[in-house]
């Protein structure tokens, strides 16, 4: 998590795939070569190169911000449908909760508080799940996934 208080250039990572989401705030927008992306709390998470160190602008204040920063690999970071199942074939797979709730894999379950990240390296242990307490909860998490060039990133 990062909290981002002013305008101001992203830091540069070269050879780093970068995955971006606002957890809380009203948003930013980031100028690329290729033109502006506003990203707003609760839009799907963005993508980008790392060496790009896009420019930040604050919409309207400050913001808390996730990202998902890998180098030497890929990896995927998508937003929790709640109670659907998630487990495609990853080295490494996580959950970050941006609300309190339950985790579920295979008979086994753990709560979770808000702000929480469960990371494993992946294993045939079955699919993963998470409930949050409020059902009514527009993004609940965020999955996060890493793989090797060996191993390709699934696509839904």
């Amino acid at each position: 998590m990062a909290d981002i208080a002013a305008d101001g250039p992203f830091s540069a990572f070269p050879g780093v795939e970068r995955w971006f989401v606002v957890l809380s705030g009203t948003g930013v927008s980031l100028a690329f070569p290729g033109g502006d992306r506003v990203i707003r709390a609760g839009d799907p998470p963005l993508r980008f190169d790392g060496g790009a160190a896009p420019g930040c602008r604050l919409l309207e204040g400050p913001t808390r911000d996730l990202n998902l920063m890998l180098r030497d690999s890929s990896g995927v970071m998508e937003q929790v449908d709640p109670g659907v199942a998630w487990g495609p074939g990853l080295v490494h797979r996580g959950l970050f909760t941006a609300v309190a709730g339950r985790w579920s894999r295979a008979g086994e379950v753990r709560r979770l508080g808000a702000h929480s990240l469960l990371w494993e390296d992946v294993s045939d242990a079955g699919d993963w799940r998470f409930e949050p307490d409020d059902p009514g909860v527009r993004v609940p998490g965020w999955w996060l996934g890493l793989a090797t060039d060996n191993v390709p990133v699934p696509v839904r």
